[in-house]
Order: C-alpha cells, then sequence, then structure tokens
C-alpha cells in the first residue's frame, strides 16, 4: 500500500545532491544498483550514509543511515497497529486511503521523471537501454537484480 520509499526519491536528491554530499552522477549511479536488492529505498540509505564525505561514512555511515530511515517507520507502525482494525472499518477511513493510494501514484510518476528520466536518459542509447530493460523485467519476467547486474556489466560498468 502507498507505493514504497520511491516517493521520497525527488526530496532525497535534493537534499542530498543539493547539500553537495553526493554528485548526482554518483546518487543515480547508488540508486540505480540498490535496484538489484530488496527494499531499495532503504539500501539506498545505507548506500548514501557510507558514500557521503560530509561526516563519518563507510559501514559507520551506512548502519546510521539505515537506522535513521527506519526509525520513523517503525515508530509509526508501533503507534497505529493498536488501532488499525478499527480505522479500516470507519467508511471515511477507507475513503482517505483510497485518496492516499491515488496521490502516491502521483508521487511515484513524478519520482520516475524527475530526477530518473530526465536526468540519466541524455541520448537515444540511454532510451534504448531502458527500453530493453523494460522489456526483460515485463516480457521476459526476468528478476530485477538478474537485469540490474546485467545491464551493469553489458554496459561495461564493471571494467
Amino acid at each position: 500500500m502507498f507505493g514504497g520509499g520511491h516517493v521520497v526519491l525527488p526530496l532525497l536528491e535534493s537534499e542530498i545532491v543539493g547539500r553537495g554530499w553526493l554528485d548526482p552522477d554518483t546518487f543515480l549511479a547508488g540508486y540505480g544498483a540498490v535496484q538489484a536488492l530488496p527494499g531499495p529505498l532503504f539500501s539506498f540509505a545505507g548506500f548514501v550514509g557510507a558514500a557521503q564525505q560530509v561526516a563519518p561514512g563507510g559501514w559507520l555511515g551506512g548502519l546510521v543511515a539505515i537506522v535513521a530511515i527506519f526509525t520513523p517507520s517503525l515508530l509509526l507502525v508501533l503507534g497505529v497497529l493498536p488501532f488499525w482494525e478499527d480505522l479500516r472499518r470507519l467508511p471515511g477511513a477507507r475513503g482517505a486511503l483510497a485518496g492516499v493510494n491515488a496521490v502516491v501514484v502521483g508521487l511515484l510518476a513524478a519520482a520516475l521523471w524527475d530526477p530518473v528520466l530526465s536526468h540519466a536518459i541524455v541520448r537515444w542509447s540511454d532510451g534504448a537501454l531502458l527500453a530493453a530493460a523494460f522489456v526483460f523485467l515485463t516480457v521476459a519476467r526476468l528478476p530485477p537484480w538478474l537485469v540490474v547486474i546485467g545491464f551493469a556489466a553489458a554496459t561495461g560498468v564493471f571494467g
């Protein structure tokens, strides 16, 4: 429900790149790499914490970033869980949840456009790679981790 962590991608970009913690290329490369992992935005937090140069980085920075990104959600779940079943029965609450889901679809589309498509697709060959990845994911139904690693190898990221 609600679209996952990708809805915060534009906020993360403005805060992380805008403050100079990471350059735009490293930001997008890290975002692309974590797509091969479960919970990519949580994994991305660990990447940013480890890769940034402002505070202690490495494994300690990654660990601090992961704890920081998990804590608000954990507290929210612990606070709402006792009331969730009662809340779901209220017609107004169900309508509000449906509205929030609709808003999240728009936020996900905006996050796909900026920063991902508007910054990563700069040549026609980039668009061709995107189309090929889409085919491998939707038609061939390959696992996302395999597509990410395959395309990284095919484009020379590992070389």
